[in-house]
């Protein structure tokens, strides 16, 4: 086997809490106690960028882990029970969604199984691009919109696992859709394995006594319906992942809406407020513009609103506004609100028509009338988008002749020369101001007091609130035949085929409303049975073997026999025969030396990656391969017997078969560094060390060859040490230091870092 080969060092400023390893690229995340998320590079331990914690997301990430393509980071928020997914490239937020507890492990796996249905489904996954239109790109955020569509990622089923407090454990298809939630699991998750083939789920949770003392236990969980409906499982999953994907471009889409809608618009309402509480007489606001419109004549007040609060060129700039920000909006509902609905709609009627497949969805608790809600409020919303776009056409048509009529009214009375083109009026013209002047200048007293002006001449900015109060000038329904219809036929006032249209609300409160019901039609399926369980006191680390579907847990009981590593394999299907094998590995130096691990990681199906403690007298802490292929191979002629289910594992470790291993030459001093938790990628061949004060780490590259280490060291020797900002005896008085009195932040880091898997393979 090569030898491994130090690439980086680095001190960091703040203590780290987890840290995981890309599974495509040399890249590795690290969550430290100021909520920060960062990510470097292997070479040099170079920093590609930080996320910094923020009130929105929260300020105590607890796990992290890779989409197992590499382009996602998924990290949970302890303080406001929330799993965010963070593009990788950019460093920006995609998603995020709320859990009932705070999550303390994840992993995020890909399902391996092929059969002939799922290929077909893979071949077929992008028929809906057959049937719907490309969806345009946001404007001003192309980058993000396109950030927004690579959540779908790869067609390959993958599933992101939570675990949590008071034994919570949830699935979530392609990260973003729950497909499982699972019961009667104890105390509190350490670590996950969901085997590849989704027969079983591997949990470590921490129990506590009645006497509040720590009980380690391992369960394997019976996930088989997802595997016997992987096909359906997939299809299903893939769905609800593209629609919570529309969803979010919706949300971007009618945030783009808002930001085009500008507040100058208000000015005319709020002038006109001001207008009739500094007035001196009686007379309404509208008989002063009805003859102004009729005579030409206007009141002084009146005069002076216009001349010198409102003038020509107020005017103008606010005209150009108003058709401005009105068309932007416009062309926002047509190409993405319209694009977006219907979409939403092509593909709940998909799954619509699964549910309605009872044979094959069933079990997977699709609920057609939950679905069929869903369809209804996609509808509604689409009609609330076909209501705001006749308002905005209206309102540009009144609101073009009014500025024109007022414009040259204002012209006159400065007595400025009025353009040829604008002096012609027509009689229909003139009918058309005076009806939008008694619409829309009456005054409301009601409106007063809810919004503190008289006026609601802008009839577009009250369906972009996200309020739940009713519209303050809903649109005017009087001499609609098709309305009246439906009210005076009893068969279809009440039709399920007829989408509600909610007059009174504004768009915001209906997307509000479909997403709630959305999101309801969502949290149906939920799977789970406990298959077996057994209880040590140990530090733990999950395994899945693909090749093999078994579950692998390695573990050390440092009261009992330091020097020992204990290793549980289980098959992944929970009804297969025998029970669970167990031994363990003595760990020598030389034949005569032992030494103690302080963590462990697979590194891949025969390898575990470990650190190990050892008197410093001798070495110190020391990074070593230990290859398990002659232990696994003993452990196959050893008899299965359920013995060891009865009691404690600790109360019985003599009875655990046990091998001598001699490490050999495939370790290496870590020389200055109290190492203490160790994170790997053998696909990608990387480790990276951590300290006991959990600010100084150190990245390898594990295999490479002797004549490269050599070259590779003295190349580096003086780059690593540039970047460490204490070296020698002072950091060494630091890490005893923090060993000894490291107090909360150590033990909480201890428990993320055994618990999360070392390795995002599977």
């Amino acid at each position: 086997m090569p030898a491994f080969r130090q690439v980086g060092e680095k001190q960091l400023p703040n203590p780290v809490l987890c840290m995981a390893w890309s599974p495509k690229r040399d890249l590795i995340a690290l969550a430290n106690t100021t909520g920060e998320l960062l990510l470097h590079r292997l070479a040099n331990f170079q920093r590609v960028w930080s996320l910094p914690p923020n009130e929105y997301t929260g300020k105590e990430i607890t796990a992290i882990a890779w989409r197992p393509d590499g382009k996602i980071l998924a990290f949970s928020v302890g303080d406001t029970k929330q799993v965010v997914l963070c593009d990788v490239e950019k460093a920006e937020i995609l998603h995020l969604f709320p859990v009932q507890h705070p999550i303390s492990c994840m992993h995020w796996m890909e399902v391996i199984e092929e059969s002939s249905t799922l290929s077909s489904f893979y071949n077929s996954e992008d028929e809906s691009k057959l049937f719907l239109p490309k969806l345009p790109t946001l404007p001003k955020s192309e980058e993000k919109s396109d950030e927004i569509m690579n959540l779908l990622g790869e067609v390959r089923l993958n599933i992101l696992v939570l675990g949590g407090g008071a034994g919570f454990v949830e699935l979530y298809a392609y990260g973003m859709y729950k497909i499982a939630t699972l019961n009667g699991v104890p105390g509190t998750c350490r670590s996950l394995s969901l085997s590849s083939d989704l027969k079983s789920l591997s949990v470590i949770t921490e129990v506590r006594s009645v006497d509040n003392n720590p009980e380690i236990c391992y369960l394997q969980l019976d996930t088989g319906l997802l595997s016997d409906c992987l096909p359906e499982v997939t299809r299903m999953a893939r769905k609800f992942t593209h629609i919570s994907t529309l969803l979010q471009y919706l949300r971007l889409s009618l945030t783009c809406m808002c930001e085009a809608w500008e507040d100058i618009l208000m000015q005319m309402d709020l002038r006109l407020t001001k207008f009739v509480q500094e007035k001196n007489t009686s007379t309404q606001v509208q008989d002063e513009f009805l003859e102004l419109l009729l005579w030409g004549q206007s009141s002084p007040e009146l005069q002076a609103l216009l001349m010198n609060q409102l003038t020509v060129k107020g005017l103008k700039k606010l005209g150009q506004s108003i058709e401005s920000s009105y068309s932007s909006i416009q062309k926002l509902v047509i190409s993405h609100l319209q694009s977006g609905s219907e979409a939403l709609l092509y593909h709940l009627s998909e799954v619509k028509g699964m549910s309605l497949w009872k044979q094959k969805f069933q079990p997977l608790g699709l609920d057609s009338a939950a679905i069929e809600d869903a369809i209804t409020a996609v509808g509604s919303f689409s009609l609330k988008a076909n209501e705001l776009l006749q308002v905005i056409d209206k309102s540009m048509k009144n609101f073009k002749a009014f500025f024109r009529w007022l414009y040259v009214a204002m012209l006159r009375m400065c007595e400025e020369h009025v353009p040829p083109e604008l002096n012609k009026m027509t009689q229909k013209d003139i009918a058309f101001v005076a009806d939008f002047l008694s619409e829309h200048f009456s005054e409301n007293e009601e409106l007063f007091d809810r919004k503190g002006k008289y006026f609601n001449v802008e009839r577009v900015g009250q369906y972009l609130k996200d309020e739940d109060e009713d519209l303050v000038s809903p649109p005017n329904t009087k001499g609609n035949q098709w309305l009246r219809f439906l009210q005076e036929s009893s068969h279809l006032k009440e039709s399920p085929l007829l989408f509600p249209s909610y007059p009174q609300k504004s768009l915001h409160f209906v997307k509000r409303m479909m997403e709630g019901v959305i999101e309801s039609c969502l949290q149906k399926p939920a799977v789970s049975c406990v298959c077996m369980r057994v209880s040590v006191h140990v530090q733990i680390h999950t395994w899945n073997d693909k090749k093999t579907n078994m579950h692998y847990v390695v573990f050390c009981m440092p009261e009992v026999s330091p020097s020992k590593l204990y290793l549980l394999r289980k098959g992944t299907d929970p009804y297969s025969e025998g029970f669970a094998r167990f031994w363990s590995v003595h760990l020598l130096l030389r034949p005569d030396f032992v030494c103690s691990c302080l963590d462990a990681r697979f590194y891949d199906d025969e390898i575990l990656t470990v650190v190990l403690d050892v008197p410093e007298e001798y070495r110190g802490r020391v990074l070593a391969q230990l290859p398990l292929g002659s232990a696994l191979s003993s452990a196959e002629t050893e008899d299965d017997s359920g013995s060891l289910y009865i009691v404690r594992l600790d109360q019985q470790s003599d009875a655990i078969p046990c091998q001598g291993l001699v490490l050999g030459n495939q370790l290496r001093d870590l020389e200055n560094m109290k190492a203490q938790f160790v994170a790997v990628n053998g696909i990608r061949k990387v480790a990276c060390v951590l300290s006991a004060n959990l600010r100084h780490v150190r990245v390898f590259e594990m295999d490479v060859e002797d004549e490269e280490d050599e070259e590779g060291e003295s190349q580096n020797a003086s780059a690593d040490q540039d970047g460490l900002e204490t070296t020698g005896e002072g950091e060494q008085e630091a890490e005893d230091e923090a060993e000894e009195h490291g107090g909360e932040v150590y033990q909480k880091t201890e428990d993320h870092l055994e618990s999360e898997e070392a390795l995002e393979l599977s």
